[in-house]
């Protein structure tokens, strides 16, 4: 059953660009890679941008991908004392934002409105306009905090209005004394950063806002000019902003100097300090050119929490300033929707392409669209060009692809003129798709913490999705670690009609369902490990071939 395909094609038009890959952090180590594109980089589609004359192309827009660091240098502890002034932590132990109404399974705060928080009424008007009526935890905690100048931690899982959080009161203040320079947010991603600039324009809609896009994969020298006009908002990736720090010169950054916020968004993301993909260097260049700690407000937002964001949280504070003001917002004992379904499927890694074809094209999901998480760059390009070959309606995404040609594919996903996206983690952080049916990891991460924010790609603010997971022979370490992370067992994938495991033997299968059901049941002794392993024998006849299951 072939999948309907769409036979005209939107030309790309890719503009040069050398982005090194930031795939997951499951596959250890992720190039570095600096974000460029400014707001004036966006005028390559003049009718896409929010704050543009020209006439609005009937379809969705707000393109988000993540960007991946530039520097390779090994993260050193001087991070945080650079934010914070605190001794840096040991090893590490979730950024997304609601554009519609916010449905139940977000917490909110049906008691408490926008204005009881201290926003003004255009603010709340605009929040309207956006059909955001109610604020969410997360925004009922920390609006008021920021207001009153406190520096913030906010810790909440995906989907919950974390961007709304920090936006709002940034704005009212940028209101009641505008000045160049009043804020400055770096994020982890340039398709975060392009979706917190447009939600930015959004909110600020009966206001005049200037603000300035700096990611990678854009040219420097508008951005530059971009920046020497002094905008009142600076939204960027750390290895573009330092870039111009370091090659700019001072009459195009000096304005960073009398900056009032400073945001980190996807915190946990931006002070990792392992692996070789780590942001650090560039975020310590940043800082050195922004205003002392004490002399600034700064905000951390996140969906996971680790010691490293945390950290600011007891550092060393000047007399007289209010102490940090943490929020976390059940991240932990939730850290997925509970409208989620969390699925496997165990597949041998030998045929694993089979297995995603024909699991595409089930009677339940051919219509649904899907976002297909893979580990590398490579795997990402390979999946795409297989699929297509295959008749799929399917783009990619991935640090390797240039900037242009990124935004066209995530725009085509989001207006559904492609069904499928295979992405590396690049688009598993801040991206806002509510029409993300399902998400499946073609290759599982390597980090339980990533596998949050990938499946926070579908059942966004209350609405349902599935995570369907393909296991293979040595995979079972990495499910049981996940299972420990969100607190809630996988369930094996079905389908009435439908045998992905072995089509040549129905037989089988249904005995080895048989089997792995009854040993689930029964035996109350044996470990999950071990029920994997038995169903493993029989999913993979070429087992012995390639050593255990469990290593």
């Amino acid at each position: 059953m072939a999948p309907r395909i769409s036979k005209k094609e939107i030309e790309i038009t890719s503009p040069s660009s050398d982005d090194s890959d930031v795939e997951s952090q499951a596959s250890l180590g992720s190039a570095g890679d600096e974000d460029g594109s400014d707001a004036a980089a966006l005028s390559g589609s003049d009718s896409d941008s929010l704050d543009s004359d020209t006439p609005r192309k009937k379809r969705k827009v707000s393109v988000d991908v993540e960007v991946d660091p530039v520097d390779d240098e090994p993260y050193h502890a001087g991070i945080i004392s650079s934010i914070a002034g605190a001794p840096a932590p040991a090893a590490p132990s979730d950024l997304d934002l609601v554009m519609d109404t916010t449905p139940a399974n977000v917490p909110l705060e049906l008691d408490t409105t926008f204005e009881s928080l201290g926003l003004r009424p255009w603010l709340i008007q605009s929040l309207s306009n956006m059909a955001i009526r109610r604020p969410t935890k997360i925004q009922k905690e920390t609006i008021p905090q920021i207001l009153q100048g406190k520096d913030c931690i906010g810790g909440s899982r995906t989907g919950s209005g974390k961007t709304v959080a920090f936006a709002t009161p940034i704005l009212q203040r940028l209101a009641e004394d505008p000045s160049c320079i009043f804020a400055v947010v770096l994020t982890a991603t340039r398709e975060l950063a392009l979706q917190i600039y447009e939600q930015f324009k959004a909110i600020s809609a009966a206001q005049t806002l200037k603000a300035c896009l700096i990611t990678g994969g854009s040219d420097m020298r508008s951005q530059a000019i971009a920046l020497a006009q002094r905008p009142h908002l600076i939204i960027a990736t750390p290895g573009r902003l330092a870039d111009h720090i370091r090659s700019s010169g001072q009459d195009t950054i000096a304005g960073l100097n009398r900056v009032k916020f400073l945001v980190l968004d996807e915190a946990d993301r931006l002070l990792a300090s392992d692996g070789p993909g780590s942001m650090v260097p560039d975020l310590e260049e940043c800082l050195g050119a922004l205003p002392p700690s004490d002399e600034r407000q700064t905000l951390l937002f996140t969906a996971t929490m680790t010691p490293e964001v945390r950290a600011l949280e007891n550092r060393p504070r000047k007399p007289g300033k209010a102490p940090v003001f943490v929020s976390v917002v059940d991240n932990q004992a939730l850290a997925i929707p509970a409208t989620l379904s969390q699925m496997y499927i165990q597949v041998p890694v030998t045929h694993k392409e089979h297995y995603l074809h024909t699991f595409l094209l089930t009677d339940e999901n051919v219509e649904k669209s899907i976002i297909v998480f893979v580990n590398k760059g490579q795997t990402c390009e390979y999946l795409h060009h297989l699929l297509r070959l295959l008749d799929h309606r399917v783009v990619s995404l991935s640090s390797k692809l240039p900037q242009r040609e990124r935004i066209n594919n995530l725009g085509r996903f989001r207006a559904s003129a492609a069904r499928i996206l295979v992405a590396t983690d690049v688009a598993a952080r801040g991206l806002d798709i509510p029409e993300v049916s399902m998400v499946v990891n073609y290759d599982l991460p390597r980090n339980p913490d990533d596998y949050i924010h990938r499946v926070g790609r579908t059942a966004r603010a209350g609405r349902k999705g599935d995570a369907v997971s393909f296991v293979g022979q040595r995979d079972v370490d990495l499910v049981l670690a996940i299972e420990k992370r969100v607190g809630r067992p996988m369930e094996a994938w079905e389908e009435e009609g439908v045998n992905l495991r072995d089509p040549r033997r129905p037989r089988r299968a249904q005995a080895c369902r048989r089997e792995e059901a009854g040993g689930a049941a029964g035996d109350g002794g044996e470990s999950r490990a071990s029920r994997f392993k038995s169903v493993a024998s029989h999913h993979f006849p070429l087992i012995g071939k390639f050593g255990t299951f469990v290593r």
